[in-house]
């Protein structure tokens, strides 16, 4: 029975065992989280326990009328609503009975995720309870493994991860391969989790994926523990590393790349007031503005907000210009509803002027006082350097790297600020490049996405057209010249492919 392994069901709370372990501040009084023994054991309840209270969540060690959220491992929704309903709660219809995804997704933003559906175990009703006739259709099959590529460009990725709980495992283990400049292992991973997050069936045995590109045995033995456990102790251990704490603390500052992170975990330093008060780290520009508005731009950006900006860039190109093009880019084009940044492609109709008219933005910016960093660089842009060879490399255009102020009333709905931040505005990452009209398809799909999306693009461009695709061109080295193209569309088809829409990328 479910309640033979959970002990024991409501008791008084008492502040003891509230706290429980080491002493933590508290950030979000309004949630209160009990996690349920069964399938997740006590020693890794005892770790989940410790991580949440470490990232200021409140965690009781027993089930009471004041938890808020109520986690389990167990998705079987019969036997742990029958076991909640017997635990005597006055206040069952209130709380959230939540899968553990909904605590990985809130460790991972170190913040109460937002409920989704895909988080919920709802209440069986009785016509769907185990021996009863099930009142819909039953899900359809899983389309064959033969049939996805292995290329994310004939993949179709939306924005619905059917497979969250093995790519966040997977991508965890990506980021670190990449903070430990390991490229082949992290792409490993970066091609696994892409081709899982294609996928519009969720994985529930390690045999559904027989005939699946991309996942090797090593991917394989991970998804498997995951599948038949609910985690993965090579995760945990990355997750629970100080080495990886503090790469990926120090790489989420504006202009820390992974090699000076690791030469300050080299050095000693494990925080940021380690750094500013290490008389040797010199910080350049960039980074003295990363550390004076960590607390902005550290935080995601919402689609209102990223609209906003929009449309104080669209009024700056309307001062300049009457034939302005602004398109924006990257996951907000792709149909996401936060992103950490906010990229624009500006450029004008007239040939040769693309430079100046991002000169001529920053200086309205300037003028009207929003402008917090500005990093601008022009154009090296040159016919003979093209095809670019490297995937990694940065386009020849102009472009600038932006911190902007953005103002509460601006934004429709107004700011997603952080809890207590009364200011009215708030500073965020803005990119911008600025392409000639002629090469803006080009541009527009590599800075639309994804990375892993761009980069599959461009093997199959190499391997099965013998072209070489980048953010400037497309060149067919059979014929040995230069394709033209107006549209991204005209690029699928110079590749003959089919058109994948912006909010299918997303690999």
């Amino acid at each position: 029975m479910f309640h033979a392994a959970i002990r024991p069901c409501v008791r008084k709370r008492s502040k003891a065992a509230s706290v429980g372990g080491p002493k933590h501040s508290v950030k979000f009084k309004e949630v209160r989280l009990y996690l349920v023994e069964r399938k997740m054991g006590s020693s890794r309840r005892s770790f989940l326990t410790q991580l949440a209270r470490s990232k200021g969540f409140i965690v009781d060690d027993h089930l009471s009328d004041e938890i808020t959220h109520v986690v389990s491992e167990d998705s079987r929704a019969s036997s742990l609503w029958a076991w909640l309903k017997g635990c005597g709660l006055t206040n069952l219809s209130k709380m959230q009975v939540l899968h553990i995804s909904w605590f990985t997704d809130s460790m991972r933003v170190g913040s109460p995720a937002a409920v989704e559906n895909r988080h919920l175990i709802q209440d069986t009703p009785p016509a769907l309870q185990e021996g009863s006739a099930p009142a819909l259709a039953p899900a359809p099959a899983p389309a064959p493994a033969a049939s996805v590529s292995q290329y994310a460009c004939q993949r179709r990725t939306s924005t619905d991860n059917k497979n969250k709980i093995l790519t966040d495992a997977f991508e965890v283990l990506a980021e670190y391969y990449e903070l430990s400049e390991l490229q082949s292992s992290c792409l490993v991973f970066r091609r696994a989790a892409s081709v899982l997050k294609s996928l519009p069936w969720t994985v529930q045995c390690i045999e559904a994926t027989q005939g699946l590109p991309c996942l090797g045995d090593h991917t394989k033995a991970i998804m498997e523990e995951i599948l038949q456990s609910g985690h993965s102790f090579d995760v945990e251990r990355i997750l629970s590393s100080e080495r990886y704490q503090t790469l990926k603390l120090f790489t989420s500052m504006f202009g820390v790349g992974p090699k000076t992170a690791e030469k300050w975990y080299r050095r000693g330093l494990r925080s940021f007031s380690d750094i500013v008060a290490e008389p040797s780290v010199q910080l350049n520009p960039m980074q003295q503005s990363g550390f004076l508005h960590y607390g902005d731009i550290s935080r995601v950006v919402t689609k209102a907000e990223a609209q906003a900006l929009g449309n104080i860039i669209d009024q700056a190109v309307r001062l300049i210009t009457s034939d302005g093009v602004i398109a924006l880019t990257g996951g907000f084009r792709r149909g996401k509803e936060v992103g950490h940044d906010v990229d624009f492609i500006v450029t004008t109709h007239e040939v040769g002027k693309e430079g100046c008219v991002l000169r001529h933005i920053i200086d309205s910016f300037k003028k009207q006082g929003i402008l917090l960093y500005c990093d601008y660089q022009a154009s090296t842009f040159h016919v003979s350097k093209l095809p670019c060879k490297s995937f990694e490399a940065m386009d020849y255009y102009p472009k600038c790297f932006l911190i902007l102020r953005l103002e509460a009333s601006q934004v429709d709905g107004g700011l997603g600020c952080a809890e207590g931040d009364n200011r009215g505005w708030r500073a965020v990452r803005v990119d911008l490049v600025s392409p000639p009209m002629d090469r803006y398809a080009f541009a527009l799909l590599g800075w639309t996405g994804s990375t892993q999306f761009d980069r599959d693009l461009r093997r199959f461009a190499r391997k099965e057209r013998r072209m070489i695709l980048d953010n400037h061109t497309l060149y067919d080295k059979t014929k040995g010249r230069f394709l033209t193209a107006r549209s991204e569309e005209d690029i699928f088809a110079h590749l003959g492919l089919e058109y994948v829409e912006p909010w299918q990328r997303n690999a």
